[in-house]
């Protein structure tokens, strides 16, 4: 098992390399020059050549690339070029919002979706089978932005249960964090409460037909304790995966909501830095994202390993 995991570390320094190639190539080669963005339609020719040897922009491309990564590797995101302020800073600063969200979306999701999908496998072909499946198809089918306007249109302005906007530290108070954090938690998790629902009841639709399911339920045993302890527990590996990936994907691919509840998230912050074309944010969150996706994808291969006996003892 020991083996199996150092050899999945390995195999992600590679892809983390190659986003970082792709990351710098793609901002340098597009269309913009961030030093006119910086100096202002008035700057003159001069201004605007000092700007560029300041921020590294005269070198050749090989040249800026490795000592970026020289840079990375010292635990150094570089400056934004707008606020001059340590990129590492920025993100810091954004990261609490984009995390609880991501977390209260992903722990209210599979508190409902899986129970849900347990469900509709357990009484397939049902009025809640069918029931579960509608409400699968509308989470996928309703754009996220769509569903957030719906949410503020009702909550916020007609029943004024929650603020439109906004958000508030968990250290101002739980109460207040989760009331401001509510309603795009509630907008994202019907979205994710389709994807991990779906995926439960087909992998406990697999399950269910399996001989040991039938003999544990010849043995007398409690129909919960057959779904549970039996049948989830044994198609646990493909819901653990999607929902590893869909906390990825959220703190990645946030932008919309948080710009529907104006959060003041990563989100926000890399679509404040793409308009601006500050290329040392713009390089610095997606590849934090993409570490995200590659640590999250270890851990999953690591539940994977715990819950498989085959590789467990390979």
């Amino acid at each position: 098992m020991l083996g199996y995991i150092v050899q999945r570390i390995l195999a992600a320094i590679p892809v983390m390399g190659f986003v970082a190639l792709f990351v710098f190539l793609m901002l340098r080669l597009t269309p913009g020059d961030p030093a006119a963005i910086i100096a202002g339609d008035t700057a003159t020719p001069e201004q605007l050549e000092r700007i560029r040897d300041a921020l590294g922009l005269n070198d050749p491309l090989h040249i800026q690339f490795f000592s970026w990564v020289a840079d990375l590797l010292r635990g150094d995101f570089g400056v934004s070029v707008i606020s001059n302020r340590p990129v590492i800073d920025l993100i810091a600063a954004r990261m609490e919002p984009t995390i609880s969200l991501a977390l209260t979306t992903i722990i209210l999701s599979v508190l409902i979706a899986v129970p849900l999908g347990v469900i509709a496998a357990w009484k397939q072909g049902t009025l809640i089978d069918k029931f579960v499946m509608v409400i699968s198809v509308l989470g996928f089918s309703v754009p996220v932005f769509v569903i957030g306007y719906l949410m503020i249109s009702l909550f916020a302005m007609q029943l004024n249960w929650f603020p439109v906007q906004g958000f508030r530290p968990i250290g101002d108070g739980l109460g207040d964090f989760l009331h401001r954090i509510a309603l795009p938690t509630f907008t994202l998790t019907l979205l994710y409460i389709a994807l991990i629902a779906r995926i439960t009841r087909t992998s406990m639709l697999e399950i269910l037909g399996d001989d040991y399911v039938r003999t544990a339920r010849a043995k007398g045993l409690p129909e919960w304790r057959v779904l549970t302890r039996h049948a989830l527990r044994n198609c646990s590996v493909p819901i653990i995966t999607v929902i590893g990936i869909g906390f990825a994907l959220i703190i990645s691919g946030v932008v919309v909501t948080e710009s529907v509840f104006n959060l003041p998230g990563l989100g926000r912050l890399t679509v404040d830095a793409v308009l601006a074309r500050d290329y040392p944010v713009i390089q610095a969150v997606i590849l934090l994202a993409s570490l995200i996706y590659v640590v999250i994808n270890l851990l999953i291969d690591i539940a994977y390993v715990l819950l498989d006996p085959r590789i467990r003892y390979a």
